[in-house]
């Protein structure tokens, strides 16, 4: 931060959060620290962020990380539970008595998350730095000033000048919903989705996607159409209410796959270099000065696999692995074969036997541990991987990832399984595309492909749960950042120059660039940031003055960046930009 003074965040949620943290532990390493820092936050309520809000989400909606994998903030997330009173903990939906393993609502991570925000301010205070927050106060510009400072324009017209600036505004979502239509560009606010006065739904709700947002999409209309109860044996079922005969959600997936259940792991916290050594990693790169992927899988993965299967008796696939000609492609297929089912119900319910033993008796399962280890690795080195790579990584690779490391939850695997056996939620495998041209005002028109059968239905409600994209330029909130060439597109060079047509499909020529600093290359989403989190400019350079932390502009060049201990790990790496100014 070097002679910076004061500091501009925009945003209060967990990348936010995470930033006050890391800048209270260092604090006395940055050379010149700041002395007035100032936090911008759109909504009426700092400190908690758009998943784990009231404003958007509900007692319905789960988490999917527990206290054990959660960074250090100022109180472990259990130990805050604890101390809360009875009538907190039935509020927020945790039961009693609270368990670091277990996974609790987004409301009260959400709770959480806050009081470590005000007491994090706190501490910021005591420790000399002056601290403002802005509530309900929307950034709608940045400008940067010849002079060198950077000035934040707001809603209200105000303007509040600073040495540097963090955006840390997380999630965007630029696409509108058609309500009219019954269509929905995410399911955020989730409240927009509960039936009205009118009443129950009493038809076919689709869904785009089989993620966890999905399930809470499934949780929330579930709820709102019937309640769920034990039997005599223990198992969950689903009783719908009166005037629901005709009410079903059906979840639309382009495998036809659920996700991975919770599993026991043998270190919950990810660390970059956990499995390679930053140096070892970096020896890997090619006189091209790319890391190639197949390099990456052969050198850093397979060797971790091998071993990661021998743990988890899989002889199998430990076979298979070393064998050199069995490559990245192979052990993708392989792996997604072994959780593709006919009926993928009946797999989750097969599944479910062997995940209740793992969190039971607290037996990791390596495999998928050390998968996420290994991603989380490469995410923070994806710059260095060549265009072919990030079609290959975006396309064959993370959705094979965001399966397994899903984790749904036991509890709502079980809520998946009893909505099945009461006839109210299927899946269809299939492409969906939503044509411009609708035929029914009142409806959405999907047409699924791929699947077992082309198919056109039409929903009088369909929710898009894919979520979060990276954003691209157009879509950034700051105008003048965008008109000054203040900041520019993501691009990868491709690592073969005259063969990028044979890697590019005809849907994606558009990304294509042939004059990007003197190369063909591949527009990945999201604006250019560097390894510090620093804005790029149009002429290639960093400006030490504003920093992008907010994912959805970031996962073009950080594809793996999503969860709580990737907010962590970004806030760390910036601060330390700062201390080695």
């Amino acid at each position: 931060m070097s002679v910076n003074t004061s500091l501009g965040i925009i945003g209060s949620g967990p990348s936010a959060i995470y930033l006050l943290r890391n800048l209270l532990v260092r604090l006395h390493q940055i050379a010149a620290p700041p002395r007035r820092i100032s936090i911008y936050e759109k909504s009426a309520i700092m400190g908690m962020g758009m998943p784990y809000s009231p404003e958007t989400t509900n007692i319905h909606s789960r988490s999917n990380i527990s206290s054990d994998e959660l960074p250090d903030l100022c109180v472990p997330f259990a130990n805050w539970l604890r101390a809360q009173p009875a009538a907190t903990l039935e509020e927020l939906g945790v039961d009693t008595p609270v368990d670091e393993g277990a996974v609790y609502p987004r409301l009260a991570l959400g709770r959480y998350l806050q009081a470590q925000y005000h007491d994090l301010v706190r501490k910021l205070r005591e420790a000399g730095v002056e601290v403002h927050e802005f509530p309900s106060c929307k950034v709608v510009d940045i400008q940067t000033v010849a002079a060198g400072g950077v000035t934040l324009v707001t809603g209200a017209g105000a303007k509040h000048g600073f040495d540097s600036v963090v955006i840390a505004t997380g999630h965007h979502w630029p696409q509108e919903d058609k309500p009219g239509a019954g269509y929905y560009s995410s399911p955020w606010p989730i409240h927009k989705l509960e039936p009205g006065e009118n009443g129950p739904y009493n038809h076919a709700i689709g869904l785009l996607g089989s993620s966890l947002s999905a399930f809470d999409v499934v949780n929330t209309l579930a709820h709102a159409h019937g309640q769920f109860s034990r039997d005599e044996d223990g198992l969950l079922r689903y009783l719908p209410a009166r005037g629901t005969e005709d009410f079903r959600i059906v979840m639309h997936s382009a495998e036809g796959l659920l996700p991975h259940l919770q599993f026991a792991q043998e270190e919950p916290m990810r660390e970059i270099y956990r499995h390679v050594e930053r140096e070892e990693l970096l020896g890997l790169v090619d006189a091209q000065g790319f890391l190639r992927l197949e390099r990456y899988f052969d050198k850093v993965c397979r060797p971790v696999f091998i071993r990661a299967f021998g743990k988890d008796g899989m002889p199998e696939v430990v076979e298979l692995l070393a064998s050199p000609s069995f490559r990245l492609r192979d052990f993708v297929e392989k792996m997604t074969d072994d959780h593709d089912y006919p009926d993928p119900f009946a797999g989750m319910r097969g599944e479910m036997v062997e995940a209740r033993e793992s969190v039971a008796r607290d037996q990791p399962v390596h495999w998928k541990e050390y998968l996420d280890d290994l991603i989380y690795t490469l995410n923070f080195h994806a710059e260095l991987m060549p265009a072919e790579d990030h079609i290959r990584l975006s396309a064959e690779v993370m959705p094979f990832v965001m399966n397994v490391i899903a984790a749904m939850p036991l509890e709502s695997g079980e809520t998946l399984l009893a909505l099945h056996d009461a006839g109210k939620l299927e899946m269809m495998e299939g492409r969906v595309e939503i044509p411009d041209e609708q035929p029914h005002a009142d409806s959405t028109r999907i047409l699924v492909t791929g699947g077992r059968r082309d198919v056109a239905i039409d929903y009088r409600m369909f929710i898009d749960c894919g979520g979060q994209k990276p954003l691209d330029i157009g879509d950034y909130p700051f105008p003048s950042l965008v008109a000054s060439g203040a900041v520019r597109q993501a691009y990868v060079p491709f690592a073969d120059r005259d063969a990028w047509e044979e890697v590019v499909d005809e849907k994606k020529k558009d990304k294509i660039t042939v004059g990007w600093e003197g190369r063909p290359a591949y527009r990945v989403g999201g604006l250019d940031i560097d390894p510090r989190y620093r804005l790029v400019h149009a002429d290639g350079s960093a400006d030490h003055r504003l920093h992008d932390i907010s994912f959805p502009l970031t996962t073009g060049l950080r594809p793996y960046s999503y969860g709580l201990q990737a907010c962590d790990e970004t806030a760390r790496l910036l601060v330390g930009g700062w201390i080695k100014r």
